[in-house]
């Protein structure tokens, strides 16, 4: 019996020491969020490139060798997000984060017009207001509506092998990131 309160004590005292240093080290690890570091290599709207050799990147850890990626901030304060881009790539996709990094839409060229990047980002009011007149250059465009009053856009352009870094960098380069 003994045995067994010298175990469930040492076992309490042991939660507690890593509850205690989980909690002290929260402040520390939020301030290092995605939407942080993206800032700190670009302002908003501004397309940035996750390099995958990890010399410019904000995000070298874990990239995926196959794909490379470019990243953008954005805000629907004043308006619409218009993101797009051209080229012609064997694959790309399209996720979108909430500020705190929650995934609200994907989407990838095998289910976008014509396999085109092309995205209009709006919140419920813009959106109604964006149907009353469509501009002719959202005809193709793929629109998500989101309560999310900032966020983070990813792109991500398969790579097969070194031969097709010319043509993804050239892709993923052409992104245009705007508030319309």
């Amino acid at each position: 019996m003994v045995r067994f309160l010298y175990a469930a004590l040492l076992g309490l005292v042991g939660a507690a020491v890593v509850h205690i240093a989980v909690l002290l080290l929260v402040p520390v690890y939020s301030e290092r969020d995605a939407w942080s570091r993206l800032a700190e290599a670009g302002p908003a709207f501004q397309v940035v490139s996750l390099d995958r050799s990890g010399r410019n990147s904000p995000f070298a850890k874990g990239a995926n060798p196959l794909m490379a990626t470019s990243a953008c901030r954005f805000s629907l304060g004043t308006g619409v997000v218009h993101y797009f881009a051209d080229g012609e790539v064997p694959f790309w996709s399209v996720s979108i984060y909430g500020r705190r990094g929650q995934n609200f839409y994907s989407f990838n060229d095998r289910t976008a017009t014509d396999r085109k990047l092309d995205v209009v980002i709006a919140s419920p009011v813009q959106m109604v207001e964006l149907r009353k007149e469509l501009p002719e250059e959202y005809a193709s465009s793929v629109f998500v509506e989101t309560d999310e009053r900032e966020g983070i856009i990813v792109a991500r352009t398969f790579v097969p092998d070194p031969t097709w870094n010319g043509l993804a960098g050239a892709f993923l380069n052409s992104a245009v990131c705007r508030q319309e």
